[in-house]
């Protein structure tokens, strides 16, 4: 690899990392006024025009607030819970695919951090390190209810972790890979993934749900039982560590769904935008289209939250174990028997 593509890559490293930050600060803003719409308020108004400056005066807070540790708290891992929750939500990034290769002038930029022939099982990966943050911050911060929230939170993830591989497993019975950028370009035109997999969708997305913490899963943090669960003895950046991890995961579970079931930068008339707009524009488009799809299941996310209660803890469990993984398990049973009877 010459100097110039490990030029590019850092630089693309950087806007990614940027792009996650800012989406998760504004997720916050976005997330206030959806609740605001539903709830027939205004929601943030004052920082700036239309409140849109609300997630700097936040951070800012965030920064500036005292800082305080528990006196029976294990310091370093107190430290360390939130410094991993918020390093797995942004690495995860590394493997999706924004776009097609762009062209600009004689150079050819990969819009994919790491193309990788197994992203998939990166993804899954990053994913089951993340509830090691909440694990420790939770055990560490030497509150019961903060150690109740984390043991909720692993077994949780057990649990949806399962069905999320397993709904993987059909939808890679019809690609035959676990390069992410093979199935994306697989899914070129009209040939999205969710049509034909679309039992196993649902469940991926549902999963994505339990994986995020996200209403009716926030079992984790559920204020009605647990004070405020595993980051309940958490204040300053810290806590804003476990608050953006939560959004950055939200935004990487998106664009993991839309990659692997939505067409991911694929588009209808794609052939003919690159035959018309040129190799520079036409790429750039499917990026646009992509974040498109992204936004539109971040607010999917939102709109769930403010309009569907949470479950009881023994209700998420028993949808896990007693629901979920046996329709993943049937869902490769068919596809399999499908795919078996198409190539005879």
């Amino acid at each position: 690899m010459e100097l110039a593509d490990i030029i590019v890559k850092f630089v693309l490293v950087f806007i990614i990392f940027a792009i996650s930050l800012v989406i998760a600060m504004y997720s916050t803003y976005a997330e206030r006024k959806v609740a605001a719409f539903f709830q027939d308020r205004i929601g943030p108004n004052r920082a700036g025009p239309w409140g849109i400056l609300q997630p700097l005066a936040d951070g800012g807070k965030m920064f500036l607030k005292e800082e305080i540790i528990p006196t029976n708290a294990s310091g370093f891992l107190f430290i360390v819970g939130p410094s991993l929750a918020i390093m797995t939500a942004c690495i995860g990034s590394a493997v999706i695919p924004w776009g097609q290769k762009l062209t600009i002038g004689s150079h050819v930029i990969d819009l994919q951090v790491a193309d990788i022939n197994v992203g998939i099982l990166y993804v899954f990966g990053v994913v089951s390190l993340g509830v090691y943050g909440v694990m420790i911050g939770g055990w560490a911060s030497n509150n019961k209810y903060s150690l109740l929230g984390a043991i909720r939170a692993a077994s949780q993830n057990i649990s949806y972790e399962i069905s999320m591989g397993l709904s993987i497993i059909a939808l890679l019975l019809i690609t035959g890979t676990l390069s992410l950028r093979e199935i994306a370009e697989q899914q070129h035109g009209w040939h999205w993934n969710v049509l034909y997999q679309p039992v196993g969708f649902i469940l991926f997305l549902v999963c994505a749900f339990a994986e995020t913490n996200r209403t009716p899963f926030d079992l984790p943090e559920c204020e009605t039982e647990l004070v405020g669960g595993y980051h309940t003895e958490y204040s300053s950046m810290k806590l804003g560590f476990y608050l953006f991890a939560e959004y950055i995961n939200m935004f990487i579970s998106s664009a993991v769904m839309v990659t692997l079931y939505w067409g991911g930068y694929n588009y209808p008339g794609m052939d003919w935008m690159a035959a018309h707009a040129g190799p520079t524009l036409a790429p750039l488009i499917g990026v646009g289209i992509m974040f498109f799809k992204i936004f539109l299941f971040i607010f999917f996310f939102m709109w769930v939250r403010w309009t569907i209660p949470r479950f009881r803890y023994d209700q998420l469990m028993d949808l896990g174990w007693k629901i979920l993984i046996p329709i993943a398990i049937a869902n490769i049973v068919v596809t399999g028997i499908v795919i078996t009877l198409i190539n005879r």
